[in-house]
């Protein structure tokens, strides 16, 4: 049971599709939202909260920075166990507590 032709270009065309999503620094709505892992309606919705940076430059198509992306992507990190015990230690000591 070996791949065939369709199932070889199948296989090149969604690699070539992430090399370039990844490779580009302006991307569509159906781009960024196959970067991000998220169904495009959810995208839809953010862009029309305001809660993702977007470019409209055109007045009705959305553009989407990779980079700012990213960066909102990660906004919002939540500490493992292990630092929220080192914080907490840290601070019991500046307060001259113990923990």
């Amino acid at each position: 049971m070996g791949i065939n032709n369709d199932q070889l270009q199948e296989l090149a065309d969604i690699v070539a599709a992430k090399v370039a999503i990844t490779s580009k620094e302006v991307l569509t709505s159906q781009e960024a939202s196959r970067y991000m892992g998220i169904r495009q309606s959810y995208l839809y919705k953010l862009t029309m909260r305001q809660e993702i940076p977007h470019y409209k430059p055109s007045g009705k198509i959305c553009y989407f920075n990779r980079r700012e992306l990213d960066e909102w992507m990660q906004k919002n990190r939540i500490n493992t166990a292990a630092e929220a015990a080192q914080q907490a230690q840290a601070y019991c000591k500046r307060k001259g507590g113990a923990l």
